[in-house]
């Protein structure tokens, strides 16, 4: 059997190879429009002019999002995360899993930490060596404890988190209106070469036929891909639109993340306008732009306040009574919000301070649901 690092070196080779499929097939796009399209086949020139200027700006923005998806490192959590030298050789040493959740409880008790597991135990990666923050999973294919996980995209070969997820809805956006647009402009000509006239006798052919060139194959097969991937992309952006407005990530719309008094699908939702500038900043003139403006620091998360019942939609803060710490509650979090998540929450926030032996909670009336 061939050494296990030749084997992951042959996985992160054929890794690529979706990328550059993709990159192949932009690469003859730009081919097939503006030499074959535009040079060859338009005649008029006002209409060559606007078709490039308008097509390169969709493929600029195309490209600048799609390669920020790719090259932006997924974000890990920070060193606090990881357990001290001693912790660590205790957890190792013990056997027994109530003994191995008391030394992470001592150890998390300070961090920003709001989710359990199912099971209501802390959530450690035996991999990273370290407690998850909110929302942050462990990636298989990347090896690493990915901030605000959404999924592993093998189009991107790259983790989609906290890191990129603004860059990976800006690249379904761009790559959506730039096949919309190949497909759109492409249309009359590819109804034309559709119907081009094979008689040999010139003069019976209508005169708004063209010539049956190379162009045409390239026309032709342009419209269908970008009318393919057009389709394709469609539902997939619409999908990420929808969990953008529910402040989820695809990992927490198939489970719902576990608060300390059960899941909770809603519990980081803060209503439709905070959940997009969550994503995407304060700062509405950066939202297009492949740059990163996401409020927070990938490891601590505004939520509402999780009641009781699940299952209810209503959320009250001040009449949630603080409880000391206990099996149901054991790592109270004592940091205070940033400041990008306290102007998130806003006045529809609010914080429930407590004495040394009550927890602080983190709480917040807002608008759970997106319309």
């Amino acid at each position: 059997m061939a050494p296990s690092h030749v084997l992951k070196c042959c996985q992160r080779v054929l890794a690529w190879v979706p990328v550059v499929f993709i990159a192949l097939v932009v690469a003859w796009s730009y081919y097939a429009y503006v030499v074959e399209l535009c040079v060859f086949t338009i005649s008029s020139t006002a209409e060559k002019v606007v078709y490039l200027v308008i097509f390169h700006l969709s493929f600029v923005m195309f490209v600048w999002s799609y390669g920020k998806t790719i090259f932006t490192s997924p974000a890990s959590p920070s060193n606090e995360f990881c357990l001290s030298k001693a912790d660590k050789e205790q957890y190792e040493k013990e056997e027994r899993p109530e003994s191995q959740q008391e030394i992470l409880r001592r150890a998390a008790k300070d961090l920003p930490i709001y989710t359990t597991t199912a099971s209501r135990a802390i959530r450690y990666c035996d991999r990273c060596q370290l407690i998850k923050p909110d929302r942050c999973h462990h990636c298989s294919a990347c090896d690493i404890c990915v901030l605000k996980m959404d999924h592993h995209c093998p189009w991107v070969n790259n983790c989609v988190g906290f890191s990129n997820y603004k860059f990976f809805l800006l690249f379904l956006m761009y790559s959506l209106l730039y096949c919309l647009f190949v497909a759109a402009t492409v249309l009359q000509y590819f109804i034309k070469f559709w119907t081009l006239c094979r008689r040999k006798a010139a003069e019976n052919c209508p005169k708004n036929e063209l010539p049956d060139t190379h162009a045409k194959f390239h026309v032709l097969f342009l419209f269908f891909v970008a009318a393919m991937f057009f389709i394709s992309i469609l539902s997939l952006f619409s999908y990420h639109c929808w969990l953008v407005g529910k402040n989820r990530s695809t990992i927490e719309t198939f489970r719902a993340p576990t608060f300390r008094n059960g899941p909770d699908k809603n519990g980081f939702s803060l209503g439709c306008s905070k959940n997009l500038r969550e994503v995407f900043g304060d700062e509405k003139k950066y939202w297009l732009l492949p740059i990163f403006t996401s409020l927070g620091d990938g490891c601590n998360f505004p939520t509402r306040l999780v009641i009781m019942d699940p299952e209810q939609v209503t959320v009250s803060s001040q009449n949630e009574p603080a409880k000391s710490s206990g099996a149901n509650q054991p790592f109270p979090p004592t940091r205070p919000l940033s400041e990008s998540q306290n102007r998130l929450l806003a006045s529809d926030s609010q914080w429930v301070e407590s004495g040394p032996e009550d927890e602080n909670v983190k709480s917040g009336f807002c608008n759970a649901f997106c319309a």
